[in-house]
C-alpha cells in the first residue's frame, strides 16, 4: 500500500505546530530523536523532517507529496506548487521596515536606497509592481541589524509581533502581504495519493471547524424555544431536551466562538438561563 509523503520543518515553531496538527488529526508518528523520516503508525503516511528552505524543491520534484510550509516561502521561491488549504497557524506579515528616526514612509521611501532581506525575489517583484528602484542586498539570518551597521537603509522581513524590530530600532513602514502555514501539494501527485490526501484534508477540516466553534447549552422556557433558536446560528436546528422542571427545556447547539459575545445579550433577553460553553475537539459536518 502506498503512503502519503508529507514534509514538515525540521525544527522551529512550524515544526511544533505541524506535529500538533497531525496529532489532532489522530495521526501518530513513530519518530525518534534526530530522525529525518518517520512513519505514521495508524495512517498511510510518512513524515519527512526537512530544512524549511528545501521543502518547495522537494515538492516540485515529487520527492514528497504534500508539505506544511509557510506561504511566504512559496511566494519567494516561485515554485509551481498548489496550495490545498490554509492552516491558520504561524501567521505573520511580510513587511518593509526602516529606522525609527527615518522621516519617509511606505515603499516609496526606498527609491534609490538599499534594502536588506532574505526574500530578494519577493522584494524585487514588489518594487517592480510599485515602480520603485532600489538596491537589494540578500542576506541570511537576522536582517534587522543591517541598517545599524550601514549595510542598508531598511529591511524586508517576516514580522509576528514587531518586538524584534523595536529592539533593533526599526519601525514597520509597509505590510507587503500576510502569510500563514499552508498545506501544499506536489504537481505530480498520483490518483492513489489523492485519495489519501482527501482523507487527510477531511480530518484537517474537522479539526479547524472545532477550533472556531463551541458547544453551547442553555435552559430555555418552552414558549421561548423558537425565539432563542432564531438567534443562534446553528448547523441545522438545535437539540431540545425537556428538563425535570415543567415548562422548561435544555437547548443544545453549536456556535461560532467569535459570534457568542455578539448574541449573548439577545439570548438572555429572550429568556435563556444557565448558559454553558464547552470546547469541541472535532467537528464533522
Amino acid at each position: 500500500m502506498s503512503k502519503l509523503k508529507i514534509a514538515i520543518q525540521k525544527s522551529g515553531r512550524l515544526n511544533e505546530e505541524s506535529l500538533k496538527l497531525l496529532k489532532s488529526c489522530g495521526i501518530k508518528i513513530d519518530n525518534g530523536r534526530d530522525q529525518l523520516k518517520a512513519p505514521a503508525t495508524n495512517f498511510p503516511m510518512e513524515v519527512f523532517f526537512l530544512r524549511n528552505s528545501d521543502i518547495p524543491q522537494y515538492l516540485e520534484d515529487g520527492i514528497v507529496d504534500i508539505a506544511i510550509v509557510g506561504e511566504n516561502l512559496l511566494i519567494e521561491q516561485e515554485k509551481e506548487i498548489d496550495i490545498v488549504t490554509k492552516l491558520g497557524f504561524s501567521k505573520c506579515r511580510v513587511s518593509l521596515a526602516i529606522p525609527k528616526e527615518a522621516t519617509g514612509s511606505g515603499v516609496q521611501y526606498f527609491e534609490g536606497k538599499k534594502i536588506a532581506t532574505s526574500y530578494p525575489n519577493t522584494v524585487a517583484q514588489y518594487l517592480k509592481k510599485n515602480k520603485v528602484s532600489a538596491e537589494i542586498h540578500k542576506i541570511s539570518g537576522s536582517v534587522e541589524i543591517a541598517p545599524n551597521i550601514g549595510l542598508a537603509d531598511g529591511i524586508c522581513d517576516i514580522v509576528s509581533t514587531g518586538s524584534t524590530l523595536f529592539k533593533n530600532g526599526l519601525k514597520e513602514t509597509e505590510v507587503m502581504f500576510t502569510s500563514q502555514a499552508v498545506l501544499a501539494t506536489s504537481p505530480s501527485l498520483s490518483k492513489e495519493k489523492q485519495v489519501l490526501l482527501d482523507k487527510f484534508i477531511f480530518r484537517i477540516n474537522a479539526v479547524q471547524k472545532a477550533k472556531n466553534t463551541r458547544y453551547v447549552l442553555m435552559n430555555v422556557p418552552n414558549d421561548k424555544i423558537q425565539e432563542v433558536s432564531n438567534i443562534l446560528p446553528v448547523l441545522k436546528s438545535p437539540t431540545v431536551m425537556p428538563l425535570a422542571e415543567k415548562g422548561w427545556s435544555s437547548l443544545h447547539s453549536v456556535i461560532d466562538e467569535g459570534a457568542f459575545w455578539d448574541v449573548i445579550d439577545s439570548l438572555k433577553a429572550a429568556g435563556a438561563e444557565g448558559i454553558l460553553i464547552i470546547p469541541i475537539e472535532k467537528m464533522v459536518a
